[in-house]
């Protein structure tokens, strides 16, 4: 039975998803490659063969990436920190991108030190992303997440009890709204770090068919103006924030500025800040709770 080499098969997968449109086409075909021989990327180096089940697999799975299918629905994963999520139909993908507002709340965790254990909330969490990555790298926070979708939730809450039989720190997962007045209010008060990453994208935006044909809608879209969770969300982070705790808010690369005024506007925050991302695109607020 003859093997294939693999750099050449990696090469034809590459003009394939490129002729079809997709934005990373080498490092795809490279991550699919990698999915199927059960390596790291970087390791595609030690692996220069194929079986012939192996490429029958990788040609299918290429394929499938050419018809727009996410990558991360194919390998079944999506990375956040240190950690792997399982994720699928029915849950948002995490991005690269949000892996700064990730590091932002490390950092932020780090600046309130250990004097008690840390609470933290992570609000519209999908596939518990940011909750679970911020419990991997701070075991000793107490992780709140809140998530409205059914389907969403139950990606978080298998990704959070596989990471607590792996040894994290659980966290605390709770069916609800985040701009309910009621939500997570024994918490009111006690919060030191509030992170979402809400549904904020403007209804008539032109997305890639792997975000509209296969994100859920409800994790996307805000409103007309993409402010139609967050706005009223900035009552509850407010609610839940201690003197002195911070929040930060992904939101739509055209909402920066409307986002920074909810808060500015709002009368109990300070610190009010925007950061960009890698590209230099509008990405997360920040803020600061202070008493109104």
């Amino acid at each position: 039975m003859s093997r294939a080499p693999l750099r050449p098969a990696i090469r034809e997968a590459a003009d394939i998803l490129a002729a079809a449109g997709v934005h990373s086409p080498q490092a795809d075909a490279e991550f699919l490659a990698a999915h199927v021989l059960g390596v790291d990327r970087g390791r595609l180096a030690l692996m220069p063969m194929l079986t012939p089940d192996q490429l029958e697999e990788f040609r299918k799975l290429v394929a499938r990436r050419a018809e727009r299918v996410p990558l991360q629905h194919l390998t079944g994963t999506a990375a956040m920190g240190e950690i792997d999520l399982a994720v699928g139909p029915g849950v948002f993908v995490p991005r690269p991108e949000t892996e700064l507002l990730f590091a932002w709340a490390l950092a932020r965790l780090e600046q309130i030190g250990h004097a008690h254990p840390p609470v933290v909330v992570d609000l519209c969490t999908g596939s518990g992303a940011l909750a679970l990555a911020i419990a991997h790298a701070r075991p000793d926070a107490q992780v709140h997440a809140v998530e409205l979708d059914p389907e969403a939730l139950a990606w978080a809450r298998r990704n959070a009890l596989q990471l607590a039989d792996e040894g994290d720190t659980p966290i605390d997962l709770h069916a609800g709204d985040v701009t309910d007045p009621a939500i997570l209010d024994h918490l009111d008060g006690r919060v030191d770090v509030v992170v979402s990453n809400p549904p904020y994208i403007p209804e008539d935006a032109q997305l890639d068919p792997e975000v509209m044909d296969h994100d859920p809608h409800r994790a996307l879209f805000g409103g007309p103006d993409g402010l139609s969770v967050i706005r009223p969300m900035v009552d509850t982070i407010a609610r839940l924030l201690r003197e002195n705790g911070a929040a930060a808010v992904e939101h739509d690369d055209t909402n920066g500025a409307g986002v920074a005024a909810l808060f500015t506007t709002h009368g109990g925050f300070t610190d009010v800040i925007e950061h960009p991302d890698l590209a230099g695109k509008p990405r997360f607020v920040v803020a600061r709770r202070i008493t109104d």
